[in-house]
């Protein structure tokens, strides 16, 4: 999970609210100082830790509770806003014929980042071409161009060419017709006046729309200082943090960053050109906390099942129509939306009830139960009831596996066919769901 030791921190001090008879003064002080120490072993900037807090303290004080919210859910929408607020103001990328410029220093993982912004883009129905900028690291071109061909986006360069500038002219003139461009620069290990050269005229011949610092999330409060310097440079837009999933001092990076001119776009959450993800602070926050992020979790599930068969599995579900047919398919669309841990973060309370071990397990539980229905016949998938000891054993021997793991499997589905049950017994459920579909019943 992206900054796991702060969310776990955060959430086992709000935890003190949920178990608490009556929310005290005494009870807020030392939810602030948990807050307090929660960020600061986050590496989160000093400042603004103990301005964050004192803001929690005084509003959680000071402020009555609105009409219909009860105290303890109070202070905890106060400490959400105002982690929210310390993000700063959101800011997406506008999804339209522009070009793109990535700078940082050497690496903080801009070619494969370049990678992953343009898979984001193209997952957005964009044509695109990269260009490989980089002339003064050896294999920089080889690399863009390996990822280039995975995610199926065309990239222009010359391993052969030092001049940074006549390759991005050319690779210009190659891709004039695409809707996008991103040209991946090189880096140093400090910023030098030959790297703020080699951008500025880089930048003078590509006249980006925007400008992303790539920067590691580990670096913790270096972070503030290397975006102002690049800023100053270049004139920088947007910063796209990478390895916030692996840092202990990832808070640092995103405070320091956050109270500079140039906010967080993305953030790089993994190794795969999959894991990058905007930064919407209210979502972010409210994954860290516990409190899932739903808006999300329904897009990553239209990204993988269109609209047409969402509503189709809507209405067998709810007509209580459930087979294994079904469940294997909502295993399959799960598997899409990216890593179970990833996706448990979106569900509210999820994360704080599932422990890393048992998301792991479930992973491989899930991938073992798809592998043992690929070994049923079409009948037993869609009449399960069908398969009793004979049929348990033929499954077993085809898939390789032991009978007992079958018979986990349709205790599985009877649970789930049973919650389904229950669901299309509820008719405000019912509305409720169909309604995410556009369709009122």
């Amino acid at each position: 999970m992206v900054l796991e030791k702060l969310g776990d921190a955060l959430r086992e001090t709000l935890k003190k609210i949920a178990g608490a008879s009556h929310i005290s003064p005494e009870l807020i002080k030392e939810l602030v100082r948990d807050i307090q120490r929660a960020l600061l072993q986050s590496d989160v900037n000093v400042r603004l830790a103990l301005d964050l807090s004192k803001r929690i303290e005084t509003r959680a004080l000071d402020e009555k509770a609105p009409a219909g919210m009860t105290g303890r859910e109070h202070v905890v929408r106060i400490v959400h806003q105002e982690l929210v607020k310390a993000l700063g103001e959101p800011r997406s990328l506008k999804l339209g014929p522009q070009k793109l410029m990535l700078v940082g220093l050497y690496g903080q993982g801009k070619t494969t980042t370049t990678g992953k912004l343009a898979k984001y883009l193209k997952k957005k129905g964009l044509s695109l071409g990269l260009i490989a900028a980089d002339v003064h690291r050896p294999a920089a071109y080889d690399q863009l161009s390996q990822i280039g061909e995975q995610i199926g986006v065309p990239v222009y360069g010359d391993s052969a060419n030092t001049n940074a500038e006549k390759v991005v002219s050319e690779g210009l003139q190659e891709f004039k017709d695409l809707d996008i461009v991103i040209v991946d620069t090189a880096g140093r290990h400090a910023l030098d006046g030959d790297l703020i050269k080699e951008m500025e005229n880089i930048a003078s011949i590509v006249k980006p729309d925007d400008i992303f610092l790539v920067m590691d999330a580990t670096v913790g409060q270096q972070a503030g200082p290397q975006a102002e310097a690049f800023h100053e440079a270049v004139g920088v837009t947007g910063v796209i943090l990478t390895k916030l999933d692996g840092s202990a001092k990832g808070g640092g990076a995103l405070s320091a960053v956050a109270v500079t001119k140039a906010p967080i776009i993305f953030v790089g959450t993994g190794e795969s050109l999959e894991s990058l993800e905007t930064l919407d602070p209210d979502r972010f926050i409210s994954r860290l906390l516990g409190m899932g992020d739903l808006q999300t979790l329904l897009e990553r599930a239209e990204e993988v099942m269109d609209a047409s068969t969402a509503e189709d599995s809507a209405k067998k579900l709810l007509s209580g129509k459930f087979t294994l047919i079904d469940m294997k398919e909502q295993m399959e669309a799960l598997t899409k939306m990216g890593p179970l841990g990833k996706v448990m973060e979106m569900v509210p309370g999820m994360s704080a009830m599932m422990k890393k071990g048992q998301v792991e397990e479930t992973q491989i539980k899930l991938e073992k139960f798809k592998v043992l229905m690929s070994s049923m016949t079409k009948e037993e998938l869609e009449n399960p009831k069908l398969i009793k000891r004979s049929r348990i054993n033929r499954i077993a021997m085809g898939s390789g596996s032991d009978p007992q793991e079958i018979r986990d499997l349709l205790k599985q589905y009877n649970q789930s066919r049973k919650m389904m049950s229950n669901i299309g017994g509820n008719r405000r459920m019912q509305q409720k769901m169909m309604r995410q579909f556009g369709k009122g019943t």
